[in-house]
């Protein structure tokens, strides 16, 4: 096929032509103003357009290089300080300070860089590229060609199977559908034709266009290149990305304020105490310096960033067990806080296999039971069970869906799959449901002549050989033109005049429940016919009836929203759907027995204020773009809300990387919708968010487990060295006893809170408020009691000590073992934030806490007993009957803390009341 191209005036780059609508434009005008030719490119002019355009390919997002990754796990003020107190601690002859502060801090960070090398790894295992190519005619001949080299004005040939290479104005389309979910969210495959639509169309909605990056899945068509690389729908969604802020996760803004908290602090008390020592008491300068680094030491929670690590590590583990791998290790914490999250529904929220639910045949209405495409399940009518076999009208209407049909299902893995067009294999299902044997059924009724799917008159027909019956032409399509060929409808004793009011009410009501319709016929012709023409089944035809088909929701995901509603969370579902199919699935899920509804027309038509009630206060929103999803989560945030959003197409992208916690499909998910989620499902599985939320409150409760047992233990220790300096008395530990402590008991005993189990009733809790930071008023009320209680304990074992006749050193041993000891029976009763802890669970503890007790006692015995140690750290052998005094000291506290908490449950202070969340900062 020869062709003479014209060569258009050099057309402006992408970036500086203004947007065409040209899904309004007729498809000879669009060829026109592309200055192309229907039957395509030159290869000439292909070059020249390549050049000027670049390349039909989007930016792959760079990842961050092992160096930032790696650098980005020390930037913290904690870290900082920990640094300064090394390199102080090095200065003043204290090197083995240094190197075990140092070694914490490195820790830390090999920590959070190994885990997010194991999530990037865990999402390339799951991801499944694949370079397209794209037939399109040059020099009037058909090529096949990698797509990034499909330029504008290119004629591309598309057909089932194909990907869309660039965003096409249609010109010619025969029975063609196009699977747009990863763009709109639709969840079923779009009819497309040539026709002209409204300039103001939504981009569901423009059936003459077919997007970049969408999947053609049945008939054939062409089009005509419109636009390429980043100004697709698919590249302006991309650019909407890269425009996007990423929020910082409130854990961090949380740790950044507790680190600047507790610098504050420890500095100021430090040169305070610097001060009075040498300036007041007349201390020397050299002994007043190392009396603060005690203090410092004593007060920096040196352990804490490694086991707030290790914490959300652990929960990282956890998550993977449940289908979860988080790419951020503070996304983890952050799930906990969620108090929205803004759904998906097609294969979150529901299983992404249509089902068909109702049947209305022979002026009866029928459920049918069963979900997905596995072919079991029985037939209802008014509750009694219906025998197919026994029932004509319902084993004919069956039957006919099965003919009249491209598809088919098969088992795999355990799971029944469909090959073909989902509502073909609803059918197929329906008709195993009814008793026939696909494959039989075929063979015994061959397929003699057929009439393909057809947007412009919306129907599919067959003509089959039924022996004795002669050949018979099936129908199925949209109900008006099934209504229309239609003369009669069949009924269990043969077949009357139609009523077609009776069966339009029928449809609306099927479509009122959130059904898709479709209606079946059937038409006896001739014997001998051996072809199929339009005009056989334009009219005399006989209705067999309607067939009414949903994607169900998942059980799971229906039992878990109940428990999202049990923990204060809200569900809001987002689909590109339409409002009434929408709603019904909303319905079925849990969300309401009449979900406040929106949709993207609706939100265009709002001013900021009404947007803001909107999404506040609807549950359902349908037909939305990916701006509405955006604004949807950035109002949502502007209430104090901590959101979590769920997608897996390009659409959703921008809302899932502006999200506190964006949740990504791993199975069905868009590269894009990965990349900019902070986790990502394996399942797909609305279940697995929950799940996730889940582990996420029991990390936060963790971490401020892990929180009040060390600042108090850390307190004391501080405070019994500036109560010393201030009132002239011997120091009851050195520092280095100080840092003994702090590091055999961060290790061995903080850490083992980062393994406590969800608490009961974990999910029964309102979301936590944002913003109020881990030191709550309750949390510092317990900072100042402990901190009291070691430092009576610390000093009254020393006092008791020397009254006995013992020598300093041995009065200092006796101090850092009572210590230790009360840190050990304090994290007995830490370990229960919201019960009592003397239950068989609290005194028996996870086997961390007893290996973590265990190798505490053990690490004492060694500094209390072993000469090597005596002779480091200045300690002493202490009298059996003096170390069971020492114990007696850390079960005084422990009855003294649980009284306290029983009396604070009496009372009702659970601490601060609940409040909106503070504007967040944007990182």
């Amino acid at each position: 096929m020869a062709t003479t191209t014209v060569t258009p005036a050099r057309p402006r780059r992408p970036a500086e032509r203004p947007a065409e609508a040209w899904h309004a434009l007729a498809p000879a005008e669009v060829v026109a103003r592309l200055g192309g030719e229907p039957t395509g490119l030159s290869a000439a002019e292909a070059v020249v357009r390549l050049d000027l355009h670049g390349p039909n390919r989007l930016p792959r997002a760079a990842r961050r290089s092992a160096l930032a990754r790696l650098a980005a796990q020390v930037h913290n003020l904690l870290i900082y300080v920990l640094l300064v107190s090394a390199a102080i601690s090095a200065s003043i002859g204290h090197p083995t300070d240094a190197l075990v502060i140092f070694g914490v801090v490195v820790a830390n960070a090999v920590i959070g860089f190994v885990q997010e090398g194991r999530a990037e790894r865990s999402l390339d295992a799951i991801r499944a590229m694949v370079d397209p190519t794209a037939s399109v005619l040059r020099d009037g001949h058909r090529v096949t060609l990698p797509a990034d080299g499909v330029v504008p004005g290119d004629v591309v040939l598309l057909e089932a199977g194909d990907r869309v290479p660039a965003d096409l104005r249609l010109t010619s389309a025969h029975a063609l559908r196009v699977d747009e979910a990863t763009l709109t969210g639709e969840s079923v495959p779009v009819d497309k034709d040539v026709a002209a639509v409204a300039a103001d169309a939504a981009l569901g909605d423009r059936t003459d266009m077919a997007f970049a990056g969408t999947f053609v899945t049945a008939g054939q068509g062409a089009g005509v290149v419109v636009a390429t690389a980043g100004e697709t729908e698919l590249g302006r969604v991309g650019a909407m990305i890269g425009a996007v802020e990423r929020l910082t996760s409130p854990l961090v803004r949380e740790m950044d304020r507790f680190a600047r908290q507790v610098t504050v602090v420890v500095l100021v008390a430090s040169v305070a105490v610097f001060a009075y020592a040498v300036g007041v008491a007349g201390h020397p300068v050299g002994d007043a310096f190392m009396a603060v680094v005690g203090i410092a030491v004593a007060a920096i929670p040196e352990g804490l960033p490694a086991v707030l690590t290790i914490t959300l590590a652990v929960g990282v583990r956890r998550m993977a067990r449940r289908n979860a791998i988080v790419r951020r290790l503070p996304a983890v914490e952050t799930l906990g806080a969620v108090s929205i999250i803004c759904s998906d529904k097609t294969g979150t929220l529901t299983r992404n296999e249509m089902t068909v639910r109702a049947l209305v045949t022979g002026g009866r209405e029928i459920t049918v039971e069963g979900a997905g495409y596995a072919p079991s399940g029985g037939f209802l009518e008014g509750g009694v069970a219906v025998d197919p076999a026994a029932d004509r009208p319902l084993e004919e209407l069956a039957l006919a869906g099965l003919l009249c049909n491209d598809a088919d299902i098969r088992e795999t893995g355990g799971a029944w799959i469909v090959d073909g067009d989902p509502m073909e294999g609803a059918l197929v299902t329906l008709a195993a449901k009814a008793g026939h044997d696909a494959r039989a059924a075929r063979e015994r009724f061959a397929r003699i002549g057929a009439i393909p799917f057809d947007s412009r008159h919306r129907t599919m027909a067959v003509l089959v050989d039924r022996g004795t019956d002669g050949p018979v032409a099936y129908l199925k399509g949209a109900p008006e033109a099934i209504l229309a060929a239609s003369a009669l409808e069949a009924t269990a004793d043969g077949a009357v005049p139609i009523d077609v009011g009776h069966w339009e009410r029928a449809v609306e009501r099927l479509a009122a429940e959130g059904l898709r319709v479709l209606a079946l016929a059937r038409r006896r012709l001739p014997a001998g016919t051996d072809a199929l023409a339009p005009h056989d089944v334009a009219a005399g035809c006989t209705l067999l009836g309607l067939v009414g088909l949903i994607d169900p929701p998942r059980a799971e995901a229906v039992a878990a929203i109940e428990e999202c509603a049990a923990a204060g969370i809200r569900i809001k579902m987002i689909t590109g759907d339409h409002a009434a199919t929408a709603r019904a699935i909303a319905r079925r899920l849990g969300l309401g027995d009449d979900p406040p509804t929106v949709t993207g027309r609706d939100l265009d038509g709002a001013d900021d204020a009404a947007f803001r009630r909107l999404a506040a206060e609807s549950t359902v929103f349908a037909r939305t773009s990916p701006e509405h999803k955006l604004r949807l989560v950035e109002a949502l945030q502007g209430t104090g809300a901590v959101v979590a959003m769920t997608g897996d197409g390009v659409n959703d992208a921008p809302a899932l990387k502006r999200a506190d916690v964006g949740v990504a499909m791993g199975l069905k998910g868009t590269e894009a919708a990965k990349e900019a989620s902070e986790m990502v499902l394996a399942d797909d599985n609305f279940a697995s968010i929950v799940a996730a939320v889940r582990e996420g409150r029991t990390v936060y409760d963790n971490l401020t487990k892990v929180i009040a047992w060390t600042l108090p233990t850390n307190g004391g220790e501080a405070a019994a060295v500036v109560l010393a300096i201030l009132f002239g008395a011997a120091l009851p530990v050195t520092p280095v006893q100080i840092l003994w402590i702090n590091m055999v008991t961060a290790v061995a005993l903080g850490l083992t809170l980062a393994f406590e189990p969800t608490e009961p009733g974990a999910m029964r809790r309102a979301a936590r408020t944002v913003g109020r930071g881990f030191l709550a008023a309750r949390l510092v009320w317990r900072i100042a009691l402990v901190t009291a209680l070691m430092v009576a304990g610390t000093f009254g074992i020393q006092a008791f000590a020397l009254a006995r006749g013992h020598g300093p050193e041995l009065a200092r041993t006796m101090a850092v073992n009572a210590i230790v000891t009360m840190e050990i029976f304090y994290l007995f009763s830490v370990r229960f934030a919201h019960g009592p802890s003397l239950t068989w669970r609290g005194v028996v503890g996870t086997p961390a806490v007893l290996l973590g007790v265990v190798g505490t006692v053990a690490a004492q015995l060694a500094f209390t007993y072993a000469p090597p140690f005596n002779a480091a750290f200045g300690s002493r052998p202490v009298p059996l009957a003096d170390g069971l005094v020492v114990v007696a000291v850390g079960v005084a506290l422990f009855a003294a803390v649980e009284v306290e908490k029983r009396l604070a449950a009496r009372l009702g202070h659970r601490g601060a009341p609940a409040r909106a969340g503070t504007p967040r900062r944007r990182g």
